[in-house]
């Protein structure tokens, strides 16, 4: 068979994802925080591209226009006389008396007067939103172990050892670092660091700078002048107190059982993470971008959040003065593809907008009984179903569930809670939700009473059958386990215990 060269045109269809596309796919998985972050960098990029700035409220600001109107004419007397502008007679006043004018009246002579906000603009006293501020913010443990350390009485190499530790304590108040590395790379003798971190060990949180949970332990229980023997031995072998061997402990402490449970008791009573009491990084709260409200006649009002939506205009005057000026080919080309990239970011914006909204409301309609009876009226609830509900791809309804909150009578939740298994009914009716199964295995736990029979994973069975929902035992165990709800022979010891 000849082998040879030749040229076909043939025709066929397929799907070309452009860049456009793409940047409307990447805007529908965006958070309401990547989403602005995004948009803050087209601003920059795209000079034709402004926010939309709300417009006052003019008849909402004419009463407070008037009040201080008011204010004002009942502060100036209204004799008819001259004000008195005799700046010689201010200069010779202290600062602070110019400041503060009446109130420095001689009663306080040594008031004073907070400086460190002259020449920013802001008045020396605070406003409520300064206060507020200030209250919110929470000292953070390397501040709090600073504070101490200044008043410690530590100086030269022991002040700069003990900077060094200070800088190695986490959150949780536990010291993190290897001893004889931190001395070797300081050039100090191990015992020298050893007699700083006991200075260490004495700040406040009491076990602060402990290198594991006995240390942490230890310290709170010295401080309470209780480590004896006994309760040393007890926590020599805490291993031995998880897996709740009684009987190995009664022998090693030496104590009977009444005694062992007033250590465990007073063990109990010791706080494991002392520095999680200060404040770390602040959490950024969660914004909904959907909001659900109930409307009259038992429905559900469903609508977008309007402060997670960006708020962007074209300028088309700029565009029309910019365009008119462009000389050369390349300027033509920058300004017109601005202008095409400013008019579909605005469309994307808005589909992606319509979109979240579309599939909200098709999400609070199928699980309307969670939002009006609880959690174990959640349905069981995929992708599919929404998708085919609103005619759109499980791809689209993945990306727009994705990284999204609604807010609800019932709590703030993210999209996908409400997307969950579904488990089969007994008597073949309707499937439940795996939450709301989940949900009440937890009761069935929480209801156990010391005394009475643990329920076990076969009777948690049992139970679930009687009423109407098909599970294995299997099943029940992955969910207590998830839930890290202990087995019931670990219960049972856990309530002997406590008895």
């Amino acid at each position: 068979m000849a082998l040879g060269a030749r040229l076909e045109v043939r025709q066929g269809q397929g799907l070309v994802i452009t860049p456009q596309l793409q940047q409307a796919i990447k805007l529908l998985q965006l958070s309401s925080v990547e989403l602005e972050a995004f948009v803050e960098g087209e601003l920059e990029r795209n000079p034709l591209l402004v926010r939309e700035e709300p417009e006052p409220d003019l008849d909402a600001a004419e009463p407070a226009l008037r009040a201080e109107e008011n204010f004002a004419a009942d502060r100036i007397p209204d004799s008819g006389a001259e004000p008195d502008l005799d700046i010689s007679r201010e200069s010779e006043a202290s600062p602070g008396e110019m400041a503060t004018g009446d109130l420095m009246t001689g009663e306080d002579p040594g008031g004073a007067i907070d400086w460190s906000r002259a020449g920013s603009g802001g008045s020396a006293f605070e406003s409520d939103e300064d206060v507020y501020q200030r209250l919110a913010e929470v000292k953070t443990l390397r501040e709090h172990l600073l504070d101490q350390l200044g008043v410690a009485g530590l100086e030269g190499p022991r002040h700069a050892a003990a900077l060094v530790l200070v800088d190695s304590v986490d959150d949780g108040g536990y010291l993190r670092c290897d001893m004889a590395e931190t001395a070797d790379r300081l050039g100090c003798d191990e015992a020298f660091l050893e007699s700083v971190l006991e200075v260490l060990q004495g700040f406040e949180p009491t076990g602060v700078f402990a290198r594991d949970v006995r240390e942490c332990l230890s310290l709170q229980l010295r401080e309470l002048d209780r480590c004896d023997p006994a309760m040393q031995a007890l926590l020599d072998n805490l291993d031995l107190l998880a897996r709740r061997e009684l009987a190995a402990l009664k022998r090693i402490c030496g104590v009977d059982d009444d005694d062992l449970r007033d250590m465990i008791a007073e063990i109990r009573a010791l706080t494991p993470r002392p520095g999680a009491a200060f404040g770390g990084e602040p959490a950024a709260p969660v914004t909904p971008d959907v909001m659900v409200r109930e409307g009259p006649g038992g429905l559900w009002n469903v609508e977008l959040n309007s402060d997670t939506l960006p708020r962007l205009l074209v300028d088309r005057r700029y565009y029309a003065r910019v365009s008119a000026g462009a000389r050369t080919d390349a300027e033509k080309v920058f300004v017109s593809d601005c202008y095409s990239q400013a008019n579909w970011l605005l469309r994307c914006l808005d589909q992606r907008a319509r979109t979240i909204l579309k599939v909200a409301s098709e999400i609070v309609r199928q699980q309307d009984g969670f939002l009006a009876f609880g959690v174990t009226h959640l349905r069981p609830l995929n992708l599919r179903t929404i998708a085919e509900a609103i005619g759109m791809h499980e791809s689209t309804v993945s990306r727009v569930t994705s990284n999204k909150f609604i807010s609800t009578p019932r709590g703030v939740f993210e999209l996908k809670f409400f997307f969950t298994a579904a488990i089969p009914s007994t008597g073949g009716g309707e499937a439940h939700s795996a939450e709301s199964v989940r949900h009440r295995i937890r009761q069935l736990i929480e209801t156990e009473r010391p005394g009475e029979d643990v329920h076990s994973d076969d009777r948690i069975v049992e139970i679930l059958r009687t009423s109407g929902v098909d599970i294995a035992r299997r099943t029940v165990a992955k969910y207590r386990e998830a839930m890290r709800i202990p087995s019931s022979t670990e219960r049972r010891r856990l309530m002997a215990v406590a008895g």
